[in-house]
């Protein structure tokens, strides 16, 4: 019997990735397990964006290698960003692994199996990749089946000079609104009842593409085809939020009033050095624009501390921001140099010591606006969409609000009430945490 082990490491972009390559597995008559010891064949999907993700991945190689040596015969498949990004260089370093697969081949990852024998070890294309899936590509929802992820385009043309998505994922490459339409499509017939699309830049979307095609036209038609009750925005550049889609999410209440937009830091200078193409004025324009017009919007950020050059007028620049813009969900990073980046050759280092120290002091000040937006929620009745039993207790059920993403934000802790996994019922929170709310089911609804 041939069986699967299958780690999906990073964001949703490449948990997709992963869902094809399981579904390509699943063809050649693979069967997923639940432990590697169980396994003939062990599937690792990397990411390799950043320094801390490039540690991850080799850790995890490297234990499932360990266990490998108690399993005689089975194969290690390390496939993604981390592969693109290394590519030979990693057949010498790391011995252990069987077969490494990059980002122009991971569709064919049956193919590359069953040819395990003829001693390739290595198949990835020099530079960045350029494939782009479509809907005509299976995938194996790794995800509980009443919610998914849209991966609208690949690569990216934004060229922050910190990150090294163009050289490994690529330039922008939108999928068609029709293709894209088609799959949400499949996947409501799956049993989807809340979509996040993805990319790296949202707002990119369709600028490649000759026909006419944006963000609010894919909305358009996704709303138009499917009877999916909730889209939620994960990844919005914030050049890139136009009224046109902030009116949009006014007229459609299937597209939750949350929206993911990575501002990375507040201070022009870093800004300016990061090569984000907006300043401070423009960050403080979208957040006004989105709570006029949508003023229960959760408006979700990411910020780096520590980029070189960042002083300590930055860091208080940051912290004032935070303080005006009362973000709902912020997270926090410390910048780390990767090898090829612009950034890394740029001078005035920011010590490991005092990047700490900043993302304490962020994460500080961010925990105390979070709490204090949480506390508007107590009495009222929020939809929830219910995940199941809770990861904390078996005592309580969990589930979402329309606030909160799925793996990044916080959930609704559940005290009483009959529901399922997949229902989306009404439930008065009774109390609020930093992160966390926690209510109880007043009546059972799967129509909202």
């Amino acid at each position: 019997m041939k069986t699967l082990y299958m780690v999906s490491l990073g964001c949703p972009k490449n948990l997709i990735d992963s869902e094809v390559m399981l579904a390509a597995l699943e063809r050649a008559g693979y069967r997923l397990v639940a432990s590697a010891d169980l396994a003939t064949l062990v599937l690792i999907n990397t990411c390799g964006f950043i320094r801390p993700a490039v540690e991850e991945a080799i850790d995890t190689v490297l234990t499932l290698a360990e266990n490998k040596e108690k399993c005689p015969g089975q194969l290690l498949v390390v496939a993604g960003c981390m592969v693109q990004r290394y590519g030979e260089a990693l057949v010498e370093e790391l011995p252990e692994v069987d077969l490494f697969v990059g980002l122009d081949d991971f569709h064919r990852l049956d193919e590359l199996v069953a040819d395990i024998e003829s001693g390739t070890r290595c198949i990835v294309t020099s530079g960045a990749a350029d494939f782009l899936m479509d809907s005509r590509i299976s995938r194996r929802i790794a995800t509980p089946p009443y919610r998914s992820y849209l991966k609208i385009t690949e690569g990216c043309n934004n060229r922050c000079t910190y990150c090294l998505i163009p050289s490994i994922r690529g330039v922008l490459r939108s999928r068609t609104i029709s293709d894209l339409t088609s799959e949400a499509v499949q996947l409501e017939q799956l049993g989807v009842r809340e979509l996040s699309l993805v990319a790296q830049d949202l707002t990119g979307y369709g600028r490649d593409l000759q026909e006419p095609a944006d963000l609010v036209l894919l909305l358009e038609s996704l709303l138009e085809h499917t009877s999916i009750p909730w889209f939620r925005l994960l990844y919005a550049y914030p050049s890139g939020i136009s009224d046109a889609l902030l009116q949009l999410m006014v007229q459609q209440p299937r597209i939750l009033p949350y929206i993911d937009v990575p501002f990375q830091h507040a201070s022009d200078t870093v800004l300016t050095a990061m090569n984000r193409h907006y300043r401070q004025a423009d960050l403080d324009d979208v957040v006004r624009r989105i709570r006029s017009q949508l003023p229960e919007c959760a408006i979700r950020t990411t910020l780096i501390v520590g980029f070189p050059g960042e002083t300590e007028k930055d860091v208080e620049i940051l912290r004032a921001a935070l303080e005006r813009w009362q973000l709902d969900h912020v997270g926090v990073f410390q910048y780390h140099d990767e090898e090829g980046s612009l950034a890394s050759a740029l001078s005035a280092k920011v010590s490991a010591q005092e990047k700490k120290r900043r993302y304490q002091l962020i994460m500080e000040v961010q925990a105390k606006i979070s709490t204090q937006r949480q506390h508007r929620f107590v009495g009222r009745v929020e939809p929830v969409l219910i995940e199941g039993v809770s990861q904390e207790t078996d005592l309580l059920l969990e589930g979402r609000s329309r606030f909160q993403a799925p793996e990044i934000d916080g959930c609704v802790y559940i005290t009483s009430g009959n529901v399922s996994p997949g229902d989306i019922v009404p439930v008065r929170i009774t109390e609020a945490h930093t992160y966390d709310l926690v209510g109880e089911v007043i009546a059972k609804s799967t129509n909202a």
